[in-house]
């Protein structure tokens, strides 16, 4: 079983700052793709940045030069350094774990999902 445990939501002004973090616990899925999606309300999930085992990196165009995401050496958590928030970057996050080892924003490949956190930027 795979557990992924997500923490650093919150409410941020705009231009501020956010990190969060993921931490997968149980079968090791330290090769496996990792990704942090967004939902926001009424619509589905959508992938703001994805990370290959050797640190490749692919961001949706909302985030990029803003975002950054990274891979701790054990490949056993990830995070999502978030600057420059908007108001349209209010949503829930979640950290998300690919049954394959090469990324890809299709939500359907990703098997495993953390719990979501709440980032709110107020406008």
């Amino acid at each position: 079983q795979v557990r992924l445990l997500e923490s650093g939501g919150g409410s941020v002004q705009p231009g501020g700052s956010l990190r969060l973090s993921c931490t997968h616990a149980g079968r090791d899925r330290s090769n496996a793709c990792m990704a942090w999606f967004r939902m926001t309300h009424g619509n589905g999930r959508e992938a703001v940045a994805t990370i290959e085992r050797d640190g490749n990196s692919v961001y949706d165009d909302s985030v990029k030069g803003r975002f950054t995401i990274s891979r701790d050496s054990a490949g056993k958590s990830i995070f999502l350094q978030m600057n420059n928030l908007k108001p349209e970057d209010t949503a829930i996050y979640y950290c998300a774990g690919s049954i394959y080892a090469a990324c890809t924003f299709q939500v359907e490949l990703y098997r495993y999902w953390g719990q979501g956190v709440q980032v709110t930027v107020p406008s």
